[in-house]
């Protein structure tokens, strides 16, 4: 890989993190920051022309793409079982199969709190739910970057306890391509290549996965295709190019079952679920353009339209009908961001600050339905919604000890609702200017040992019909205001540990009305109350040696209904619905010689009460290891075996909705045979 040598020298911190793909172990100090980062990152051939997350921001996790590209997931949000402190739903029907979430939040459906990006692109749908992860196969992710609580200013709407952003392959002549057959019928082929020459740079991918499931009537196919093309000008100033990722995912839904039927036969499908299936597509293309200015100035700009496509049959109760669920949405933005270094007597001072909007244009429909065919109209929702943002902040060390990084962002939301059942109109509500202060704070206490303490506020508002004036009072936005305090220790070079306690308290919390057996009511959203959560977690991460790595991380967390609803009383003091009070994950790696590697991994969580009485008892606990070993056949091949759920553990993930419940089993043991070449 070239050596990197901009034309304008960067902060030294900031040439740290382009170099943190080290493999061997340096001596960790504190101006490391505050981030833990999980394996190898891979470094950008291009300076950064906006400030990187893991050096502003105070509870950061980089998991590197040498952790992520091997795994075996039949959804990229499976990667993030990995993540520190974070929660991933597996619901495992057709194209709706999962989702993950953080701090206290749960990855149901009912509150989408993650603001998703890839490459720096939002990549929620309206719901706050991530249909566009799936299109990123692992062979073609360089790293995730996880910032977890509220004091990122970058972004406002969905990023509720914190965001996400999917870093993909950039530039480079390096490339692999692998091949995977296993359990269930698993056939997974994924090429990632690039080409870079003098001005240009291209990037493509190409992936193909299809499995019979492990259940009756789960089988899927996936494809995925991505490419970019990136020019930058002789003397490194300016650079600008194109991205784009189509995704296909055809699948049939095996159905939720009774927790009788689970026990019996977990591999089963109800008959009722014979002609569930679901189709999904999306499209991203995005315009980037970034340059250096004179006097320490640079800039960055980006334009985007995603394009999400959704249609799903299914029947969630013996006793319920078929419904079909229909989705087209159509989402355009702009993202503009300027930063300055000005001379300074400081250690350092850095000044950020950008504006974004996106405009929404969304349907929404769902049918009464038998075998697929249309019977009756259940809703049928056309609306827009258009946002704007803006943010300023500052990262300043008046001494090299001591960082401190103030920040305010303000967003406003506007749109229109229309029914086209009965031609009804409703304008949003008249939320005003939402304003979210900020403040990161970060110490020295000595060489090795950082303190640090954030806090911020957020904002949540409704999905779907939720946003709009169909009654006649207005609502304002929930505020959600998180603070956290923590500390870095790194008592040995190569070994890192975190610990941290946070607390989030929400000021009027929504969530959506599941409706599983096709009510359509007024409101897709209903009132939760005022909630707290909070919690502690505590993280590790170790490179010993050449020969051996290992992480490790456990996280402590609890949501309660503090202020419940007038209507539902009996639910004050009461735990959020689907919320485990623990989580954790761990990994060890061995390589005892250059051809041989060893790894084992796994990860758990507590049960959860499936609704907000917290009278029907607890499900979804579980704890998984995984298992790997592979052989270096020469410089460019490799093969792996790869078994997961080693135990064969029985796990579910369990639901609970107006009188109804439903069970979905999690994957019994898998082996996995992988194939990897460089290319």
């Amino acid at each position: 890989m070239k050596k990197f040598q901009p034309k304008h020298p960067l902060p030294t911190a900031i040439l740290a993190a382009l170099t943190c793909a080290a493999a061997l172990p340096s001596a960790a100090v504190a101006q490391d920051g505050t981030a833990l980062t999980l394996g190898t990152v891979q470094a950008r051939l291009t300076a950064p022309r906006e400030l990187p997350a893991r050096l502003v921001f105070t509870s950061v996790d980089v998991i590197g793409g040498d952790l992520l590209q091997r795994q075996k997931v039949d959804h990229s949000w499976e990667l993030l079982m990995n993540a520190p402190g974070v929660q991933v739903t597996q619901f495992k029907m057709g194209t709706d199969a999962g989702r993950f979430s953080f701090r206290g939040f749960n990855g149901e459906g009912r509150i989408n709190a993650v603001k998703l990006l890839i490459d720096g692109i939002p990549s929620n749908d309206n719901a706050g739910g991530m249909p566009y992860l799936d299109a990123v196969f692992p062979l073609d992710i360089s790293a995730l970057e996880i910032v977890r609580g509220t004091n990122d200013a970058r972004y406002g709407l969905h990023a509720i306890a914190g965001d996400v952003n999917v870093l993909t392959r950039q530039g480079g002549n390096d490339g692999q391509a692998s091949l995977t057959v296993g359990s269930f019928g698993t056939r997974d082929i994924q090429i990632a290549k690039g080409f870079e020459k003098g001005a240009w740079a291209q990037n493509y991918f190409v992936g193909w996965r299809g499995s019979e499931g492990e259940r009756d009537h789960a089988e899927a196919n996936q494809r995925s295709f991505a490419g970019k093309w990136f020019h930058t000008n002789e003397e490194g100033q300016w650079r600008a190019g194109l991205s784009t990722r189509y995704y296909k995912n055809t699948a049939l839904e095996a159905g939720y079952l009774s927790y009788a039927e689970v026990q019996a036969n977990p591999r089963q499908s109800p008959d009722y679920a014979r002609d569930d299936r679901s189709e999904r597509r999306t499209v991203q293309t995005s315009l980037h353009a970034d340059g250096q200015l004179d006097n320490g100035w640079s800039w960055n700009g980006k334009a985007y339209q995603n394009d999400y496509r959704n249609q799903r049959w299914v029947t969630f109760t013996a006793g319920g009908a078929q419904q079909e669920r229909f989705n087209d949405e159509t989402h355009r933005g702009v993202i503009l961001n300027t930063t300055w270094r000005p001379a300074t007597s400081l250690a350092e001072l850095v000044l950020d600050a950008g504006v974004d909007a996106q405009w929404q244009d969304n349907l929404a429909a769902r049918y009464r339905t038998e075998a697929r065919q249309r019977q009756s109209t259940l809703r049928d929702w056309s609306f827009d919604l258009q946002t704007q943002g803006a943010y300023v902040q500052a990262v300043i060390k008046p001494v090299e000890a001591l960082k401190i990084v103030p920040a305010y962002r303000v967003d406003h939301i506007d749109g229109g609702f229309h029914n086209r059942s009965d031609g009804s109109h409703a304008p949003t509500y008249n939320y005003g200017l939402i304003e979210q202060p900020k403040l990161s704070l970060s110490y020295d206490l000595g060489a090795r040992t950082v303190a640090y303490a954030n806090w911020g506020r957020t904002f949540q508002i409704g999905s779907g019909n939720g946003a709009y004036r169909i009654q006649a009072n207005n609502l304002l936005p929930s505020r959600n205001e998180g603070w956290e305090s923590g500390l870095k220790w790194t008592p040995l070079p190569g070994l890192q540990t975190r610990v941290a306690y946070w607390e989030q308290r929400a000021s009027d919390e929504v969530a959506t009305i599941l409706g599983v057996n096709g009510a359509i009511g007024a409101n897709e959203v209903g009132n939760v109350g005022q909630t707290l959560r909070r919690g502690w977690d505590a993280q590790l991460s170790w490179q010993a040696n050449e020969q051996w790595r290992a992480w490790g991380a456990y996280s402590r967390q609890k949501a309660v209904i503090t202020v419940a609803d007038p209507s539902a009383p009996q639910t004050r003091g009461r735990q959020i619905e689907n919320v485990p009070n623990w989580l954790a994950s761990a990994g060890v790696e061995y390589a005892p010689r250059a051809d041989w590697s060893f790894s084992a991994w796994g990860n758990g969580q507590g049960d959860y009460f499936v609704e907000r009485s917290n009278t029907l008892g607890r499900h979804g606990g579980y704890v998984l290891m995984n298992l790997s070993a592979t052989y270096h056949v020469d410089e460019r091949n490799r093969v792996a075996l790869q078994l997961k759920n080693a135990t064969d553990r029985f796990y579910v993930y369990a639901w609970y909705d107006s009188g109804s419940s439903g069970y979905s089993p999690g994957d019994g043991r898998a082996l996995y045979l992988s194939w990897t070449r460089d290319i």
